[in-house]
């Protein structure tokens, strides 16, 4: 699975995107948030706040229960604002 890291969550990670292959135990973006947050600390720094940080499955906005094991990409990206 791709995940693709946009905005400040991209420079607290220090990577724009990865391939990463999820242990069986990840089912939902919350899942994968938490499996991430134990990958390291830049990961943890990224995700401290996970009620703020948003996710999208192939381009789709989800919750954190939706569901990660058809997704061919996740992408994490900070709230937006617009004017």
């Amino acid at each position: 699975m791709k995940l693709v890291y946009f905005a400040w969550v991209r420079e607290r990670v220090g990577k724009t995107d990865e391939d990463v292959e999820l242990p069986t135990s990840v089912s939902t973006v919350a899942d994968l948030v938490r499996w991430l947050k134990g990958r390291g600390e830049e990961y943890e720094y990224a995700f401290e706040n996970e009620g703020i940080v948003r996710a999208a499955i192939d381009h789709v906005h989800v919750k954190p229960e939706a569901s990660v094991l058809q997704a061919r990409e996740v992408a994490f990206f900070p709230p937006m604002t617009g004017g």
